[in-house]
């Protein structure tokens, strides 16, 4: 979480703040392997140097981003959980708690589905 320190630091909203680490926390006990890193002043995960997810705070969500792929995949059940997405992100609420099951389900989708990808993003 070390990696995190710096951008974790700079959310001002209390809460907000809180809401991110836990969630990072969350992502780094249960993805040991997964290696995280901040580009482009966002946090992330990473697995042999291919992107898995992504994260970035807005003044009323917090935003996930397992890529385009990820969200087609998941479409149905990111509705059916209540959230907004557009194509690139899925926006899960400050005010509600986050789906841990589904962002489980997301995150092991990509780490499945990039295991041959030698590429930072799909192609």
């Amino acid at each position: 979480m070390e990696v995190f320190a710096e951008f974790l630091a700079g959310i001002d909203n209390p809460q907000h703040r809180a809401r991110t680490e836990e969630v990072l926390g969350w992502v780094t006990k249960e993805f040991p392997n997964l290696m995280p890193v901040i580009k482009w002043n966002q946090p992330m995960f990473t697995d042999h140097g291919t992107y898995i997810i992504g994260f970035s705070v807005a003044k009323h969500h917090l935003a996930v981003a397992p890529e385009k792929a990820g969200i087609i995949h998941f479409s149905d059940e990111i509705v059916q959980a209540g959230y907004e997405h557009t194509q690139q992100l899925i926006r899960f609420p400050w005010d509600r708690p986050v789906d841990f099951s589904l962002l489980e389900k997301m995150i092991k989708y990509n780490i499945l589905d990039k295991e041959d990808c030698s590429t930072f993003w799909r192609k």
